[in-house]
């Protein structure tokens, strides 16, 4: 129920009840206000599935789609990765200040944004994986395409991520519908893994026995015509089928969410990029818990961009790794609820701590081991669970953040979705230039593109991207939340004297629309 819904509920009763009855009616709403159906926590949950469809397709797959598909030398494939992530990230803050300032209308103040881009997003997604009929502009092609689909990406995922502080005020609701988007968000990077995996996977004509020789090229590669043309299809079917769940979850989202509306006096004095930016980094444990993410992720987004190019040329599983991927992300999404009983029982810091240390000797085994098949599906579904960590434990701590902020101004209102926008932002722009790195160190490493073996120091290179470097990335991430100020006893405290200030204009506003309606 939205709020202010009770108060209307309240002058409405008075044109028909006696007043003794008034007051046994109104108390329910205002028990129930905060409370949300598990109907409405699966239904906001399904709208964050489509970041992670795309998401884990674009992150898994893109890179060797631009390298072995559309056969773009890795100097122009680092540029395309680079410029669009941190186009990406440039965009957030963007929107989140726009969303900031964005007046409620009849559906909210959120569903507008998601509503109007998602048409957009899930054209732009389409042409990224479509390998134009020309050579001089392809380039050009993909760079603009995938600017495009981050940026309608972002007005979607901006509002939805900011919309979770709208759909009740009760730390608790919200922390379970958290939990269910977690779910759902993980099932959808297992959806999107599965759908691109296993539509694309196994395209190539390469051979996977170890005598094969290694002289093979992109000429080799296309001599047949079909193996090179089927899979440019097979992309495009894949992105046909993300693209009509994405419409799916954005409508489940609509029809099935209802955003509460603010306060009519919970309202501030509009605020300059300027000062929104300032707001959020003045915040001590916000910035903290942005920095400690910020390594933390850039560890997982480092090995999830380099992943598929690891188990190809480094293991040798060309004709598994679309499986391997599958049962990391399954792995991940079936462990969400342990996590949550986890930070429930045992609280959010130390959960963190557990969860994402977890991945570290799984991320040192898998460069050590010889290379073989059982031993790695064993060490993926390991490492599944310290992913389904990753995921769930930011996007929990984050609204604590924000009532933390709000006990500490209770008079600056309405700018929650800055907090989520500056969170993206740092974490896109880095893991932008970290695939940059990622992908041009493959060109210092003579990567031979749409080859089917690769050189030893290609071999050598995403080894190294895919362990020590996450590793030492997890351990500063880790060290710096240990700096992280809001233990469970202050969170706590916080919910308390936040929910005493929702009662106590929650009053105001029955006593006020009760006065009106007398009038």
């Amino acid at each position: 129920m939205a709020r202010g819904e009770g108060a209307e509920q309240y002058a409405a009763s008075l044109l028909s009840v006696k007043p003794i009855n008034t007051e046994v009616k109104t108390a329910k709403p205002r028990e129930q206000r905060n409370r949300l159906s598990v109907c409405s926590k699966l239904c906001y949950a399904i709208g964050g599935a489509p970041y992670q469809i795309t998401g884990s397709a674009l992150g898994f797959f893109l890179q060797i789609y631009l390298l072995d598909v559309a056969q773009l030398d890795p100097f122009y494939a680092s540029i395309i990765l680079f410029v669009g992530r941190a186009w990406d990230a440039v965009t957030d803050p963007t929107v989140g200040f726009l969303v900031s300032r964005s007046r409620w209308t009849r559906i909210g103040r959120m569903m507008p944004w998601i509503l109007s881009s998602t048409p957009f997003a899930v054209v732009t997604y389409f042409l990224i994986w479509y390998v134009p009929p020309f050579e001089q502009g392809k380039v050009i092609w993909y760079l603009i395409f995938y600017c495009l689909f981050q940026s309608m990406q972002t007005c979607f995922h901006v509002p939805y991520s900011a919309l979770t502080m709208f759909i009740s005020s009760d730390h608790k609701e919200r922390d379970s519908a958290t939990a269910y988007r977690m779910m759902v968000e993980v099932m959808g990077t297992v959806l999107g893994t599965a759908i691109q995996g296993q539509i694309v996977g196994g395209g190539s004509d390469c051979s996977t026995k170890p005598d094969v020789s290694d002289s093979r090229n992109s000429l080799a590669y296309n001599a047949s015509g079909v193996s090179l043309e089927e899979t440019k299809q097979a992309y495009l079917l894949a992105s046909g089928v993300i693209s009509i769940i994405y419409v799916l979850c954005a409508g489940v989202l609509f029809f099935g969410v209802k955003e509460q509306k603010e306060s009519s006096h919970k309202k501030s004095v509009p605020l300059t990029f300027r000062q929104g930016l300032w707001l959020v980094v003045s915040h001590t444990p916000y910035v903290k818990l942005v920095i400690g993410f910020l390594f933390t992720s850039l560890a997982f987004m480092l090995l999830e961009g380099n992943f598929a190019l690891f188990i190809t040329y480094a293991l040798g599983h060309r004709n598994d790794f679309q499986n391997i991927l599958l049962v990391i992300m399954l792995s991940g999404s079936l462990t969400i609820p342990l996590w949550q009983w986890f930070l429930t029982r045992f609280g959010k810091k130390t959960a963190t701590y557990f969860g994402i240390s977890w991945a570290i000797p799984f991320m040192i085994l898998i460069v050590c081991i010889e290379s073989n098949l059982i031993m790695s599906y064993l060490v993926s579904v390991a490492a599944g669970v310290s992913v389904a960590a990753a995921f769930l434990l930011p996007w929990s701590m984050l609204p604590d953040v924000v009532d933390d902020f709000k006990v500490k101004n209770p008079d600056i209102h309405g700018h929650e979705a800055l907090f989520y926008s500056f969170y993206v932002f740092f974490i896109k722009f880095a893991s932008g230039i970290s695939l940059g790195i990622s992908t041009l160190s493959l060109k210092f490493a003579d990567y031979k593109t749409g080859s089917c073996s690769q050189p030893e120091a290609v071999s050598l290179t995403l080894k190294v991207l895919v362990s020590p470097v996450p590793v030492c990335l997890i351990i500063v991430g880790l060290l710096i939340l240990r700096t992280y100020p809001i233990d469970e006893e202050r969170r706590h405290g916080n919910q308390k004297l936040l929910q005493k200030i929702l009662d106590s204009e929650t009053d105001s506003e029955s006593e006020a629309s009760a006065l009106g309606s007398n009038v």
